[in-house]
Parts: C-alpha cells; structure tokens; sequence
C-alpha cells in the first residue's frame, strides 16, 4: 500500500516516470499493474467510486495498492470526513457528529475510541513530522485532553508541511504521512521522518 495523489493523471505520469519508489524494497520503482477493485469511499455530502491504481516494483516485482490521499487504510469512509468527526467529538457526543455527517453512529464511535486510544502515539508521530519540517517549532501546549493534543499535533505537523512542501488540504497531509495508518490498530505509524 502507498499513498499518492488523489489525481490519476499525476500518479500516471509518475508511474511513467518511476518516480514512485517500492515501499517493500525502497529501490524499484513502479509501473502501473492495472487497478485494485472498485470500491465506493463516503465522502462529505455523498459517495465516490473509486479504482485505486497498481503499481508493480520493477525491482522485487511485489504488487501495491496505489491509495490516493483522501483516504486511510482499510476505512470506507474519506479521511477529511473521519477527521471532522474527530475534531467535533472533542466537545460533542457520537450521535449529533454521526447525524452531521451522515455516518453511522458506531462508525463514529470506532473512530474516536480508535483515536483516543493512540492519542498519544498519533500526536508524538505529528510532532515528530512537524519538527522535521520545521525545525523551530516549540512543544505545543496542551489542549485538554490527549485526543485534543493529537489533533493540535496535527494541525501543527498539516501547517508545517503545507508552508515547507506547498499547500494541500491538512486531512491529506494525515494521510500521506501516516501512510493511511491514522486509524490502524498497530502499535506505531508508518513514515515517521529520520
């Protein structure tokens, strides 16, 4: 699995190019390999059918899943719409998010119990991204509660790589550098910077 664009003619031309390196060896580049199957992401104010793009290592031949950045890892749902109802389940219950949104509210619930329950790992992994982008950065204070912290250390680690890298919407940046893991239960996140 790799996270790339969510614009297909981009992710063409860097598999055309070999600009995507293979994340299991990190030496081969990929070429495109067809396409995952179809499958339908909800995305604020409706649904969206998506065929993520394949890529095949020219170096240790392994397949990947070319996931676009609106979403994480094995979730239905688009990243932008997971983080909104993290933000508003810091001062709000389950069912009003779920009822905003139009999710169910035991997705919400997942969500948040999910996010509570790494809060601690999920911000000390921003804070790194973001120290990484911007090395003047001060330890940010605390917000309240470890699920607020984890979204401030967001906001910050989205702020500092849209003024370092060029601006994208900050739920992308969680993606792309959670490598879609926001959510997954593993103990650590994927793409922590050296």
């Amino acid at each position: 699995m790799l996270i790339v664009a969510d614009d297909l003619v981009v992710v063409e031309a860097d598999l055309a190019a070999r600009r995507l390196l293979c994340p299991r060896c990190g030496v081969g580049g990929l070429a495109g390999w067809g396409f995952a199957r179809p499958r339908i992401l909800r995305v604020r104010g409706g649904e969206r059918w998506l065929s993520p793009r394949r890529g095949r290592c020219r170096g240790c031949a392994a397949t990947h899943v070319l996931l676009p950045d609106v979403c994480l890892v094995r979730r239905r749902d688009a990243v932008e719409v997971i983080g909104e109802a993290l933000i508003a389940a810091v001062g709000e219950g389950y069912r009003p998010v779920a009822a905003r949104l139009g999710v169910p509210m035991e997705t919400v619930r997942g969500w948040v119990r999910r996010a509570r329950a790494r809060a601690a790992v999920i911000a000390a992994h921003f804070i790194r991204w973001a120290r990484a982008l911007d090395g003047s950065l001060a330890q940010p204070e605390r917000a309240g509660s470890p699920l607020a912290d984890a979204l401030e250390a967001i906001g910050l680690c989205a702020r500092a790589a849209s003024l370092a890298l060029g601006w994208r919407p900050a739920w992308s940046w969680v993606s792309a550098l959670s490598a879609g893991g926001l959510l997954c239960n593993t103990s650590s996140l994927s793409t922590a910077p050296e």
